[in-house]
This record gives C-alpha cells, sequence and structure tokens, in this order.
C-alpha cells in the first residue's frame, strides 16, 4: 500500500538532493567560525560554567556554577556541553571553550533544519509545481530568522528547545498524517527531551498546539487516536521524569523552590528581572523574526485562519495537507501563551519560528485565487528589504546613537570597517532579486531572495559578532589570564561593578561578585572572610592559608566612587574599562568598618533566587 504522505512528482533522489543540499547551507551558517569569539555575558558563560564542571567533577546530576547550585534550566543541554568539554583534546581545538558550550545550539538548529524541510518534501502543498523548491525555501526561512541566525550560536537552552519541541511537533503532526510509516511514540520519546531542555513548558505548549488544532480541524477523535496522548506521556515521563525525581530527593525544597516556584511559575506570573514588557511584545517580536518576509508570514496566517470558513476548499481537512493549519495553530499557541506569561525575553519567540517559516513559504503557494493579496505580500517583502537597505546606508546620520558603556568605540570601530555599507549591499540584492522575479512572475522567488541573506549572514553577521568580541569580551579574557598568571598562593578572586560570568569561566576559578554601592565593598569583605561555597571558604586576614591580599576586577566607573579611594592596592593592568588591582584586605577591612559605622550592614546572606 502507497502511503499517502509520499505524493506524485518526487522522488526519494529528489528528497536526498533537497536534504544535502539543507545540510551543506545549514553546517556553513551554523558551525562556520562557531568556537572563534568568546562567550557572550551574562547568561552564556553560566550555561557554560555549569556543562564543563559536570565535565571535570563528574557531578552529572546538579549543575553547579562558581560552587553554587543552578536550578535555572533542567541538565540536558549542560550534558551536551559536558560531554563536549570531555572529549580528548577539548583545550586544544577548543582553546576559548566556545565550541563545546555553543555545539547544542547549533547543532539542533541544523536537525531542525533538516525535519523541516524533509517534512515539507514528504508533503508538499496541492498543485505545488516545485516542492522541493518550497521545502528548502521554507527551511532556509527558518534559518536565516534573525532569531534563529542569533540564538543558534550563544551557549544557552533556547535554540535547543525549539529544536526539541519543533522536531517533537512536526513528528506529531507527521503521525496525523501518515500513520502507517510514522511510529506514535517517538514524537512523545523527543518531547522527553524537551522537557529535559526547559521543563513543563514543553509539555504545556504541546498541549495548547493539539487542543487548537483540533478546534482547527474539528476532528479531535482521529487526532486522539492517531497520536495517543496518554500513552505518549507515559513515555515523555519515562525519559524526563527521572531526572526530575532524584533532584528533588537529593536536593529537595531547594530545587523545588528554584526550578519550579521561581524559574517557571514566577516567571510566569510575574515579572522577573526587570524584563518587563507591554502585551503586544511578541507581536513586535513576530514582526522582527520574520524580516524581511513577515508580510508572507502576515498572508499565510490569514489563510489559515480562514480556512475553516472556505466552503469552496476542504483540502486542509486532508490529513496529509493540514500541515499549513498545524503551523498557524503552533504559532498562535505560542503568541497566546507568551502574551500571557508577565516576564518576556524575545528568546521565548523561538519555538515558533518553525512555524513562521511554514508560513510564510506555503502563503502563495499553489494559490488559483486571490493572486492579488500574494503580490502586494511579495511586493511589500521587497520593499522592506529595500528599507532595511536604506537604513544601513544612512548609518553616517545615526550611527553616534550607539553608546555601549562597555563598548566607547564601537560605534566609531563599526563605522571604519564598512560593515554597514556591506550590510547594505547585501539587502538590497535581496531587494532586486525580489523585484525582478516579481515582475517576471518566476518560480523560487523565496530562494532567490534568501540567497544575498545567507551571504549577508556570513560576510556582515560573523565579523561584526567577532568585532565585538574584540571590543567586549576580549579585555575580560586579557584580565582573566593576567589573574590567573599573576595569582599567588591561597589569593582569592573577586569583582566588583560591572558583573560578568565569563571571568568565572576564564579563570576556572571562585570569583566573588559585588556591585557598585558602598554596602557591595562591606558585602565583600564579608565574604572574603566567611562565605563557604563548594570547593571554596572565605578566611579572614592572618587564619591558617589565607592571603593577606586580593585580586580584583573593577571597572573605571566603580573605582571612581569615593569609597573606593585611597585604599592600599597595585594597578596589575587595565583592559578596556577593566582595571586589575591587587588589594590588600586589611585596607579594605579598615574601609568596611568605616562604612558599617555609617549604617551599612552585609546584606549577602539575604537569599536570592540567581545568585552566582
Amino acid at each position: 500500500m502507497k502511503s499517502p504522505g509520499f505524493r506524485k512528482g518526487l522522488s526519494p533522489l529528489e528528497r536526498r538532493r533537497g536534504l544535502y543540499l539543507l545540510l551543506g547551507i545549514g553546517m556553513i551558517l551554523c558551525l562556520w567560525q562557531l568556537g572563534s569569539t568568546g562567550l557572550i555575558d551574562e547568561t552564556p558563560p553560566l550555561f557554560a560554567a555549569a556543562g564543563r564542571a559536570m565535565s571535570t567533577t563528574g557531578n552529572w546530576l546538579t549543575p553547579k556554577v562558581n560552587g553554587l547550585d543552578r536550578f535555572d534550566k533542567p541538565p540536558l543541554v549542560y550534558w551536551l556541553m559536558g560531554v563536549g568539554y570531555s572529549l580528548p583534546g577539548q583545550s586544544l581545538w577548543d582553546p576559548l571553550g566556545t565550541w563545546a558550550a555553543r555545539l547544542p545550539s547549533a547543532l539542533s538548529t541544523l536537525l531542525m533544519v533538516l525535519v523541516l524541510g524533509d517534512t515539507v518534501m514528504c508533503w508538499p502543498k496541492e498543485h505545488d509545481p516545485f516542492p522541493r523548491r518550497t521545502a528548502v525555501g521554507i527551511a532556509l526561512a527558518f534559518a536565516l530568522s534573525p532569531l534563529v541566525m542569533i540564538w543558534s550560536r550563544i551557549a544557552v537552552s533556547d535554540a535547543l528547545l525549539c529544536s526539541t519541541l519543533g522536531i517533537s511537533l512536526l513528528l506529531q503532526w507527521r503521525r496525523y498524517a501518515d500513520p502507517i510509516r510514522h511510529p506514535w511514540w517517538l514524537a512523545w520519546l523527543v518531547l522527553g527531551f524537551a522537557v529535559l531542555t526547559k521543563g513543563p513548558v514543553a509539555l504545556v505548549l504541546t498541549a495548547m498546539i493539539i487542543i487548537l488544532f483540533g478546534l482547527h480541524q474539528g476532528d479531535f477523535a482521529k487526532i486522539w487516536t492517531r497520536l495517543k496522548p496518554v500513552c505518549g506521556l507515559l513515555i515523555t515521563a519515562l525519559i524526563s521524569l527521572p531526572w526530575y525525581l532524584t533532584e528533588l530527593l537529593v536536593e529537595g525544597k531547594p530545587f523545588w523552590d528554584s526550578f519550579f516556584g521561581y524559574h517557571n511559575f514566577q516567571r510566569f506570573t510575574s515579572v522577573v528581572n526587570s524584563h518587563s514588557e507591554p502585551w503586544w511584545f511578541f507581536l513586535l517580536v513576530l514582526i522582527v523574526a520574520s524580516l524581511p518576509f513577515t508580510p508572507l508570514l502576515f498572508l499565510g496566517l490569514i489563510k489559515s485562519l480562514s480556512l475553516p470558513f472556505d466552503q469552496s476548499d476542504d483540502n486542509h481537512k486532508k490529513p496529509d495537507q493540514s500541515l499549513f493549519s498545524f503551523a498557524a495553530c503552533w504559532l498562535l499557541a505560542i503568541l497566546l501563551f507568551f502574551t500571557c506569561a508577565a516576564t518576556k525575553l524575545p528568546s521565548y519567540w523561538l519555538p515558533a519560528t518553525p512555524a513562521a517559516a511554514i508560513l510564510i513559504g506555503w502563503s502563495g503557494v499553489g494559490e488559483r485565487n486571490n493572486q492579488s493579496g500574494a503580490f502586494f505580500s511579495w511586493l511589500i517583502a521587497v520593499l522592506f528589504a529595500f528599507f532595511l537597505a536604506l537604513i544601513f546606508c544612512l548609518s553616517p546620520l545615526w550611527i553616534g546613537i550607539i553608546n555601549d558603556p562597555e563598548m566607547p568605540t564601537l560605534a566609531m570601530e563599526l563605522f571604519n570597517s564598512n560593515l554597514l555599507i556591506r550590510a547594505a549591499f547585501y539587502l538590497f540584492l535581496t531587494a532586486i532579486f525580489g523585484s525582478l522575479l516579481l515582475i517576471r512572475k518566476k518560480s523560487g522567488k523565496l530562494i532567490a531572495m534568501q540567497i544575498p541573506l545567507i551571504f549577508f549572514q556570513l560576510f556582515v553577521l560573523f565579523p561584526i559578532w567577532t568585532l565585538a568580541d574584540k571590543l567586549r569580551q576580549l579585555p575580560l579574557r586579557q584580565a582573566a589570564q593576567l589573574m590567573v598568571e599573576s595569582k599567588k598562593e591561597y589569593e582569592p578572586f573577586a569583582m566588583v561593578g560591572a558583573v560578568k560570568p565569563s571571568l568565572h569561566f576564564y579563570t576556572d576559578e571562585m570569583v566573588i561578585y559585588e556591585g557598585r554601592s558602598p554596602r557591595a565593598l562591606v558585602n565583600l569583605v564579608d565574604r572574603l572572610n566567611t562565605e563557604k561555597r563548594q570547593g571554596w571558604q572565605g578566611k579572614p586576614v592572618g587564619a591558617i592559608n589565607a592571603s593577606r591580599t586580593a585580586l580584583v576586577v573593577i571597572d573605571k566607573d566603580t573605582i571612581q566612587k569615593s569609597h573606593w579611594k585611597d585604599l592600599d592596592y597595585e594597578v596589575l593592568g587595565k583592559f578596556s574599562i577593566y582595571i586589575v588591582l591587587r588589594i590588600d584586605r586589611l585596607s579594605l577591612e579598615s574601609r568596611s568598618k568605616e562604612i558599617v559605622h555609617s549604617g551599612f550592614k552585609p546584606n549577602w546572606r539575604l537569599p536570592r533566587p540567581e545568585r552566582f
């Protein structure tokens, strides 16, 4: 019996060639120069340090950073990073430690590209004369999303969640479309990995998407029968629950309060870390994340939502023709869920980008009616590309607005590098290619506009990344190297003012972090004397194995504060805004006593959910 999923006109050889093309492009976009730059503060060094600690300590159960438990995310991303750090000769082929940290994000994005492209090639849309071109265009629409471009090369868990959840959802749909060739259990197994990536949010989003899809299709019975959610959730639980139960048994209430209470429930119900945004925030992210093809996304979304009311076309009701509708339900569920969340971050939109790519690629494919809507959507997309190119061309008028105190020369360096002019060139090419094909009404418009965007990522985005690393992260690596080379026996490390977890990552030493205020100095002294962490214990001057001095990294603004003036210290080096000091701890203690007498007492022992 021939599977309904494999349509006439698309042979296995054609599919393989399409996948080889996507594999080649995806490897270039995701892996090229992956480890050539340092980790971006503030979050990626925390992930990388936790993964490396698992490799070096052998404790693969509880993620730890800087001697403290890190309960913000489940362990899958840390495990994958830890495997990278455990490979032989890692310090030789990955001297910055960024290949191992970024590889989970890069490989998961690459896998998402392949599964997305394969799914669309296996189930092309009705009346699509070039299904392979459409599939490649959809996969690249995902890979070239500005959000995916960035987060596929960042050492955090967002790209991994996007791929594990996205692949699970596509496998769910593939099972619904073709129950003969696709086992029901595979999607639920992958969903277990998604739960091990970022927690129960993967279950909630999956449930919302399937419910919306069932309402859209009016076919709950068939969806329920084919997907087998009760048995499937048992498989998901078998994959994900053992770690949660073991961690709860070992760590108890601190794990429960931090992971479930703070990082899940509190993030959804209240604003965390000042990430408060208006209700329409994710509508703006939706627009930016699909540029310059956002008009095609809106066209696809409108068409998919109107399908249930179109009495002349019931093709979307056929399981093997329902991917377009499934993608719309996928995108809307994520939009609704995170719009309701109190804490909002751009990275939360990443799981919606595969669905957005499907809607973009299929918005005008196989249409026999309403061609004017597709034409005007393509026209606006071309105008968007022209507009973005014009913005980069006019960069001399606005580049002075860039004012990052940690990269004071960024605007000048960007201007002198001509990278913004190069960006304008590739965006103009995007618009020109789109215009020519729009006029001639040829197929392959999406891929034609994507080709310059591939070069944009390779020859604009990557060099800008390298430039930012030189200005922002290189000084921290230099400061870390100087501290390691200058360290005396038992001498503690600290960072005051700007808080950069990468200092801990690059020194591979315990670092005490404090802010700019007078109380921060009091906290620093008290912690150097009394704090205990796994693998490190503060000791007062004069105690056995205690150092009279400490190595401190301080920024140039903080050192100008009155409570840091006239202390007994030696300047070991200056790197951009960072200054490395060897400071006499007795001098620090004397200043701390003065501050305490003025009413500031140490408060570092108060609970802080994201302390490192």
